[in-house]
């Protein structure tokens, strides 16, 4: 998971994470540190997986642990999962009915901010 980027538009507190095609054991490790960094300096944290064709359940996890985080600092996390085989693996763990999931980078960046009143 050596091409991970985070880019910050810091005008728009939109933070963009684009992940690789495998999210391995090792991958998940180094996306925790990626997110976390994400978080805590964004209103809006996007991760990228339209090129992830793989997931691991760590990976999952971590997903999981982002959005946990993403909700008690008030942070709006999104995903893009485009496949049918990580859709398929969210659902198997639950995460599909806990974490924002959207088909592609447009909608989940035309997406109303979901924040509580």
């Amino acid at each position: 998971m050596a091409d991970v980027q985070r880019v910050i538009c810091i005008q728009d507190q939109l933070a963009t994470i684009t992940l690789p095609a495998e999210i391995d054991v090792a991958g998940s490790r180094r996306l925790c540190g990626e997110l976390g960094s994400a978080l805590a300096s964004a209103a809006v944290v996007i991760v990228d997986m339209t090129a992830t064709t793989y997931c691991h359940s760590s990976g999952v996890h971590i997903l999981l642990l982002a959005q946990e985080q993403a909700a008690a600092t008030g942070v709006d996390l999104r995903l893009v999962v485009p496949s049918a085989g990580v859709l398929r693996t969210l659902a198997w763990a639950g995460a599909d009915w806990l974490l924002p999931i959207y088909p592609t980078l447009e909608e989940a960046l035309a997406a109303e901010t979901s924040r509580p009143d």
